[in-house]
């Protein structure tokens, strides 16, 4: 369905430039999501303990236009081919990315968001914390692995 838009017949070829420029844009925001998420992480896990929280925690929008990037970008990527998408490489990544998101919603609606931004430097994260932080990392590499694997386990 989406593949019959005038999206999908841009980034299929329509527009020779477009799905490069989408391959471009997916990785720079995926630079900026892991690049601002993955440095909090790192902080709750103990990695530039001299550091604290509250700073790097005003990264988080950044984090999310890199997101919103990427499901820009992502959705393109479909739209110009959605054969491409039809493996277990493609719904592991989804699996991957809707466990990150329930994984910041359990941090909000926990609390743990806010116990986490008083962390000063040289503290230390409370224990939830790390768990989230070694959650979000490896939900996030998964997302990241699965998505290169998308060329190997495709059915096109």
């Amino acid at each position: 369905m989406l593949h019959a838009t005038w999206l999908g017949w841009a980034v299929a070829g329509g527009v020779p430039w477009l799905w490069p420029a989408f391959a471009i844009l997916h990785s720079f925001g995926m630079a900026l999501l892991i690049g601002c998420i993955g440095t909090l992480d790192l902080r709750m896990l103990g990695i530039g303990k001299a550091l604290p929280v509250g700073p790097i925690e005003r990264l988080a929008p950044w984090g999310i236009l890199g997101f919103v990037i990427t499901v820009i970008t992502g959705i393109g990527f479909y739209a110009g081919s959605p054969e491409q998408y039809q493996s277990f490489a493609f719904a592991a990544k989804m699996a991957c990315i809707v466990l990150a998101g329930v994984n910041v919603m359990l941090s909000h609606l926990t609390g743990l968001t806010r116990r986490v931004e008083s962390v000063g430097a040289g503290q230390d994260a409370p224990i939830a914390a790390k768990l989230r932080a070694v959650t979000s990392l490896s939900l996030w590499f998964g997302v990241m692995f699965w998505g290169r694997m998308l060329t190997f386990f495709s059915n096109t």
